[in-house]
């Protein structure tokens, strides 16, 4: 499912690629986050467009709405939302730390109590993998128990032997159906190195198509997220794709990647675009603010995307300021592309060998160093 097309000779920055049964990716990647079966405010062709060929959709909140089985007889969930590249879904893992009011975890599996009603669900490893594969998605997530920051050692490695309890689970289950599907494990252990390693071993004797860290971006200093992200994936076996769980910064991807991650997920170009933030060459640009009131230039001037080649910036500041709905989608349009163009620039670095060159040359400009 993944080759290595070429290595970088001054990093452990890689080139990849990934055969799922929807789509041929190339690696190192971003991708979109539909939590609810949407990257918002956008259309799938506007995706394809920016060269996206993949993005992220969490079988949670589908499962709570609009439902797994509305979504299985529209033929999965590719057909529902009309994507025709590859998915991965996550499990819901990563809302046993982001509705921590809201649920309850045992050695058997989790209780939610629904956000939207108060309902509750218990969802278990194997239930997990079901919905998964009820979805159709190219890459299916195993449940697993991320922790806050700070945390106890000793809280910290129930979490990390329940995430391996559960991966086991997940694997045993996948085994007893037939699947075109690939499952990754999930390192957990928190900021504790041995837990880590423990984790590490634990996973590759199970055996999954792919690793992911979990885990990071949990609130932890920038200096402790790359010791972090360095120690596990010096670990991770080299011939498996590696997916970095929910680091999404540009500056954190290219520190990623220099450390052999192949895969990205985040929030951050959505979120803040909704915001009125646009990600440019030159660093973060606020355009609804009052400088840009009379600013006839595009958001980047290195930049291709549909909304740099034909809006400037009073205009984009204009229906911000009108509240029109037009200037979120045109302004996480541009975000998107702008990641995704990164990719694109990252991976022609590496083929050349340039890695490091181009993540200095970026870094100095976006830094405006």
């Amino acid at each position: 499912m993944f080759e290595i097309i070429r290595q970088d000779r001054n990093s452990n920055a890689r080139l990849g690629q990934l055969e799922t049964a929807h789509a041929q990716i190339q690696t190192p990647c971003f991708m979109p986050v539909g939590t609810q079966a949407t990257v918002k405010t956008l259309t799938p062709l506007e995706l394809e467009g920016a060269g996206a060929q993949i993005i992220l959709c969490n079988a949670y909140h589908v499962f709570l709405r609009p439902g797994i089985e509305v979504i299985r007889r529209a033929g999965g969930l590719h057909q529902f939302i009309s994507w025709p590249k590859a998915i991965l879904t996550d499990s819901g893992g990563y809302q046993i730390f982001s509705l921590a009011l809201f649920r309850r975890v045992t050695e058997k599996g989790v209780e939610f109590q629904s956000h939207l009603d108060g309902s509750k669900t218990f969802l278990t490893p194997e239930l997990v993998i079901e919905l998964q594969q009820a979805l159709g998605a190219d890459i299916i997530m195993p449940l697993d128990e991320c922790v806050h920051y700070p945390c106890a050692k000793g809280y910290a490695k129930i979490a990390m032997q329940r995430t391996v309890n559960w991966a086991r689970r997940s694997k045993d289950s996948l085994n007893h159906r037939s699947s075109r599907q690939f499952l990754f494990g999930i390192v957990q252990g928190a900021t504790y190195e041995d837990l880590r390693e423990e984790c590490i071993e634990e996973l590759i004797n199970i055996s999954f198509d792919g690793y992911a860290v979990g885990g990071v971006s949990v609130g932890e200093p920038t200096t402790l997220r790359y010791n972090i992200i360095t120690f596990v994936l010096e670990r991770l076996p080299r011939a498996r794709v590696r997916y970095l769980m929910g680091v999404g910064s540009p500056e954190d991807i290219l520190q990623a990647v220099e450390r052999g991650a192949d895969m990205f997920d985040c929030v951050i170009p959505t979120r803040l675009g909704r915001n009125g933030t646009a990600f440019t060459h030159q660093g973060k640009l606020v355009v609804r603010n009052a400088p840009y009131t009379a600013d006839y230039q595009p958001l980047d001037e290195k930049c291709s995307c549909y909304t740099c080649q034909n809006f400037s910036r009073a205009y984009l500041r204009h229906l911000f300021n009108c509240n029109e709905i037009l200037g979120l989608r045109l302004v996480s349009l541009h975000n998107i592309y702008f990641y995704l163009d990164l990719m694109r620039n990252v991976r022609e670095a590496i083929m050349q060998d340039k890695f490091i060159e181009f993540k200095k040359e970026f870094l100095r400009s976006y830094n405006n160093e």
